[in-house]
């Protein structure tokens, strides 16, 4: 169990958080901009249609290859360390991904996309930040507040895009252009954080319980799993969006128009989801969220109206708010500080190998499991049940253990 801190430490906590806010909203946009145009520029590039999103795989392989190292790393030399080497991945990724497209390279592009991962690995890790520190109460506020950076990032990004997507001759090459710019200009940001390097462990001091022991601890192991189910599964529908909503015969504008919608509803709740964590618990938080999840995927099934679209990606966006932001809670409260760079490592490892998965899925199903896009879609929506359930059935079984199990 983490420490508490006394209260007076909550003033660095509450400067780390404003500063981490605003580094997920600034830096934050160059994601919600390339996931809406990643699948899009992938499939002007890619030699087979099913290989469409596969640079949004690669951006998730990236962060999930990313995360162990970068958690240790952050361990031993600090936080800002590993976000100034997350900004300076996504500097690169899309100085090779712009050169991808102006070369037509889907392979290049395709190393673009996985130099974006570092940034996106370096990104999940500023809620942790967050956290540290922080008092029991104000930890689960901490996380929430953060990110909620994302409320900006989900109005930027997109719109971004709109204006940028067509400046060149060269479709998109515009916008990542500007989020080599977006970057350099967030990177400073990093300056202002009152987080100090860890100090190095006592001679003769318990170095923590080992990786197995932390993950035989059940809620450890089950806030994984829905953290995994739960990114996992908002990444599959997400990632198909851009190609149903085009395939179903809408135009590309509104594309740029839901996706903002869904994002924002990704962030939004952020404002008052660490106030129901601290009041209720992390469970109930977390159970509500893949409910609303399932819910998502209902709807989805049952048309391809732009209004389905809308209300599918509004409700997707609500459901991981939920369940990823209580699933953090429940890891940050189940481990100690010298702990955290092992276990959050592997928390994120897996949690984005879940959802490279669901990104290379999510392509295939949309683009290869029918003979339509609509057939495609809800091929996409379908996939989410199986996951739903075993996530479902981990957080029952949670609560239903013997307390003394």
């Amino acid at each position: 169990m983490t420490q508490t801190p006394a209260p007076s430490d909550d003033r660095r906590a509450r400067r780390n958080t404003a500063v981490l806010v605003a580094a997920m909203a600034v830096l934050g946009s160059q994601i919600t901009m390339i996931f809406v145009i990643g699948g899009l520029a992938g499939q002007m590039l890619a030699p087979n249609a099913c290989l469409a999103t596969l640079p949004i795989s690669l951006i998730v392989f990236g962060s999930m290859t990313t995360a162990p190292w970068l958690s240790r790393l952050m361990q031993a030399r600090g936080r800002r360390t590993g976000f100034v080497i997350g900004a300076l991945g996504g500097l690169g990724g899309s100085a090779i991904a712009a050169a991808g497209l102006w070369q037509g390279s889907f392979a290049l592009f395709l190393a673009g996309s996985y130099f974006t991962g570092i940034y996106m690995s370096a990104q999940g890790f500023y809620r942790f930040a967050a956290a540290d520190g922080a008092s029991d109460a104000f930890r689960p506020k901490a996380i929430s507040y953060v990110m909620a950076g994302g409320l900006v990032s989900a109005i930027l990004g997109p719109q971004l895009v709109k204006i940028t997507h067509d400046l060149f001759v060269v479709p998109f090459l515009g916008s990542y252009l500007v989020a080599m710019t977006i970057n350099l200009a967030g990177m400073g940001l990093f300056a202002l954080l009152d987080l100090p390097r860890p100090a190095p462990r006592a001679l003769g001091a318990l170095p923590g319980r080992t990786t197995r022991q932390m993950l035989a601890r059940p809620e450890i192991r089950v806030a994984i799993i829905c953290g995994m189910a739960s990114y996992g599964l908002m990444n599959l529908v997400m990632t198909s969006t851009p190609l149903a909503v085009i395939g179903c015969g809408h135009p590309q504008g509104s594309v740029s128009d839901i996706v903002t919608f869904h994002v924002l509803a990704m962030f939004v709740p952020s404002f008052f989801t660490g106030h129901l964590i601290a009041r209720f618990g992390a469970v109930p938080v977390v159970a509500t969220g893949l409910a609303i999840l399932g819910v998502a995927g209902t709807v989805a099934l049952s048309g391809v109206d732009l209004g389905h679209f809308f209300a599918t990606l509004i409700l997707l966006g609500i459901g991981w708010n939920f369940g990823f932001i209580g699933a953090t809670a429940m890891l940050s409260q189940h481990h100690a500080p010298e702990e955290a760079g092992r276990i959050q490592g592997i928390n994120d490892a897996l949690v984005f190998g879940c959802v490279t998965l669901a990104s290379l899925a999510s392509g295939g199903l949309m683009n290869c499991a029918g003979g339509s896009a609509a057939e495609g879609w809800s091929a996409v929506n379908m996939a989410m049940a199986p996951v739903l359930a075993l996530a479902g059935g981990a957080l029952i079984w949670l609560v239903l253990r013997p307390r003394g199990a």
